[in-house]
C-alpha cells in the first residue's frame, strides 16, 4: 500500500494531539474539516412552551405529527432548535387564520419551504422570472 512517510500527515490523518491536519490542500478542499465554535443552544419542551405560550402536551403532539423537528436530551427529555416557537407560532397562524386541521398544516409547511428553497435558488442564479412573488 502507499503509506505516507514517519511524520507526515495526510489530509485525513490526525497529528499526536489527534486534532485534524489542515494542508494548502484542505484548505481549498469543499470536504474541509469544519468545527463548532459554539455548542448550539437547545430549549427545554418547558421553555418551548413558555416562549410559545402553548401548553406541552399540545407540542408534544407537533412532534408526534412530525410538525416541528425535535431532539431527546440525555436523560431522554424533549429538546428544540432556539426556532422552534418562530415555528409553533405559524403553526397557529395556519390553525386560526385558514382553519386548516394538523395534517394539512405540515403538507403546508412542506409546500412553503419548499418554495423558500426553489426562490432562493432563482436568486442565487441571478435569473428572474417576469412575475413578481407571490408572497
Amino acid at each position: 500500500m502507499n503509506e505516507p512517510p514517519a511524520g507526515a500527515s495526510g489530509p485525513g490523518r490526525a497529528d499526536a494531539g489527534n486534532r485534524p491536519v489542515r494542508t494548502g490542500a484542505d484548505l481549498t478542499a469543499s470536504t474541509a474539516i469544519r468545527y463548532a465554535l459554539v455548542p448550539a443552544p437547545r430549549l427545554s419542551l418547558d421553555a418551548v412552551s413558555r416562549r410559545s405560550g402553548l401548553h406541552p402536551d399540545l407540542i408534544r403532539r407537533f412532534v408526534a405529527l412530525g410538525l416541528i423537528d425535535a431532539g431527546r436530551d440525555a436523560a431522554g427529555h424533549l429538546v428544540f432548535d432556539p426556532t422552534a416557537p418562530a415555528v409553533l407560532a405559524r403553526i397557529q397562524r395556519l390553525r386560526t387564520g385558514l382553519c386548516l386541521n394538523y395534517a394539512s398544516i405540515g403538507l403546508v409547511l412542506d409546500l412553503l419551504d419548499r418554495i423558500s428553497l426553489l426562490e432562493a435558488a432563482l436568486r442565487g442564479r441571478g435569473t428572474r422570472s417576469e412575475t413578481p412573488p407571490w408572497t
